[in-house]
């Protein structure tokens, strides 16, 4: 079996591109050992992973949705999905907005001055579509030690305000509402406040406060 797994990631190595900075998926869940490769953490095109006997890891694709649970294996990690070789893989596409997930590519340079996306139109003249989350508790990426306050900006609710330190980060960069017991409102739209910056954003109609993959709900502001 070594042999194989020797074999296989050589094989790997020569076909994978050389690593890319910008992350391609994001890991939700790990089950056995697997050196290398955390919870929460992301990883790029060209990242192999090894999975021992028993073991699993759940990817979450930021740029086609699909989330792939690997049993076992070799895994090469691609730009929309991974290639894997003696284990197993189970692909489903999630609910998931690409605009969410890559907020912060954006919207980095975004000041408080600046008109927000509830504002501007789209190409046809109509208004923008906000980036969409698809559950009610976001999961926030952002650098710790700030404060996280979230409005909402097409209705009366309370705003909610989140110091981004200590056990309330997850992995040291993550917030997560649905750990911290809050929720937001299904159809409406937020701005989220960071330092001088502001980013908005929607609920999707259909979200529900049930388990939602991470994809689904993460929106990164850092």
């Amino acid at each position: 079996m070594k042999s194989l797994i020797g074999a296989c990631v050589g094989a790997f190595c020569l076909a994978a591109p050389a690593l890319a900075e910008t992350p391609a998926a994001i890991v939700e869940d790990i089950q056995g050992k697997v050196d290398g490769i955390a919870f929460m953490d992301y990883v790029a095109p060209g990242k192999i992973i090894k999975l021992g006997p028993k073991a699993s890891i759940t990817l979450s694709y930021l740029k086609s949705c699909q989330r792939e649970t690997i049993s076992e294996g070799v895994v090469l990690v691609g730009a929309e999905q991974s290639t894997v070789q003696l284990g197993e893989v189970k692909r489903e596409k999630v609910p998931c907005d690409t605009n969410a997930a890559k907020l912060s590519e954006r919207e980095a340079n975004q000041s408080a001055a600046t008109t927000f996306r509830t504002m501007r139109s789209d190409a046809k003249g109509g208004p923008a579509k906000l980036p969409t989350l698809y559950g009610v508790s976001p999961l926030v990426q952002a650098k710790a030690g700030g404060t996280l306050v979230i409005e909402r900006t097409d209705g009366k609710e309370p705003t909610i305000s989140v110091p981004l330190k200590g056990d309330a980060m997850v992995g040291g960069k993550f917030y997560d509402f649905a750990k911290a017991g809050k929720t937001l409102t299904p159809g409406g739209s937020y701005l989220a406040i960071l330092g001088a910056k502001r980013y908005t954003f929607q609920i999707d109609a259909s979200a529900t406060s049930s388990p939602t993959p991470i994809i689904g709900r993460l929106l990164r502001l850092e």
